[in-house]
């Protein structure tokens, strides 16, 4: 049986500016960086080391070539934030597109865009 979500595959356009995207302005790290030597890389990041779920930065256009029946299309993310004031003028400074902040039945919202225009959601988490 399924118990938890371990990785997040995220398939970008550029795979070091994505790189610098969620490190320099989202504040997460990278957890590893492989390469197979044969041009297929791949990039793990997470808010931290600790963190259960991982996301991993792939070439989409490769990953194109390799599967053309994958739907590459952004996955829809939801993050949680336990000071989501902070994060969102922190984001807001560092320039990154910050949608409005929305309050919702189960807490307040926002989203925000990377460095390719997909979109992902925070969600305040107390």
């Amino acid at each position: 049986m399924i118990n938890k979500v371990g990785q997040i595959m995220l398939y970008v356009n550029n795979q070091n500016e994505a790189k610098e995207f969620w490190t320099e302005k989202v504040g997460f790290s990278v957890i590893s960086e492989q390469d197979n030597g044969q041009g297929m890389k791949w990039i793990e990041i997470s808010p931290t080391e600790e963190a259960e779920t991982k996301i991993i930065l792939h070439n989409k256009e490769l990953i194109a070539k390799m599967q053309p029946e994958l739907n590459l299309g952004t996955p829809s993310l939801m993050f949680f934030s336990e000071d989501i004031d902070k994060l969102y003028n922190d984001l807001l400074n560092k320039n990154v597109i910050v949608g409005e902040m929305v309050n919702m039945p189960s807490g307040r919202v926002f989203n925000f865009a990377d460095n390719e225009n997909n979109y992902f959601a925070v969600m305040e988490s107390k």
